[in-house]
């Protein structure tokens, strides 16, 4: 089942796992407000494993960072507002779209192709008291 189908009709994949009451409507409701933000985290996953065969992994990782801080910073700052997991979702789903846009980009912008010294470069420039990159 995709994740658009699931999205749609949330209770035909849930009830494959459990039948309360209580578990269908939270989780109809994240797939509802969620799901369709997964295609976000695919896309900063993939870039992500291309970072990392690129040895670039300083954006991908700050990306995560930032998704991370706005799940659970904008999740908790969500039930202390509301107290609604609507809004948690709300947040969850921001940082997955966040986390797929700033991969995109920032390696759109070039960020894998910029040069960097090799460390012996930068030995010898200290070495030699001359500064730059």
């Amino acid at each position: 089942m995709s994740i658009a189908a699931a999205a749609l009709w949330p209770e035909a994949w849930l009830r494959l796992f459990d039948s309360d009451p209580g578990v269908i409507q939270a989780g109809s409701v994240y797939l509802q407000v969620v799901g369709p933000t997964y295609g976000f985290f695919g896309l900063g996953l993939s870039l992500y494993f291309a970072s990392q065969g690129a040895g670039r992994l300083l954006w991908p990782l700050l990306a995560g960072l930032l998704r991370l801080v706005l799940a659970v910073g904008g999740g908790w700052i969500a039930l202390r507002l509301t107290g609604s997991l609507v809004w948690l979702f709300v947040a969850l789903s921001g940082g997955l779209v966040v986390y797929g846009v700033v991969l995109a980009s920032v390696i759109a912008s070039g960020a894998w192709f910029r040069t960097r010294p090799h460390k012996a470069q930068v030995a010898l420039r200290a070495e030699h008291g001359q500064q730059g990159t």
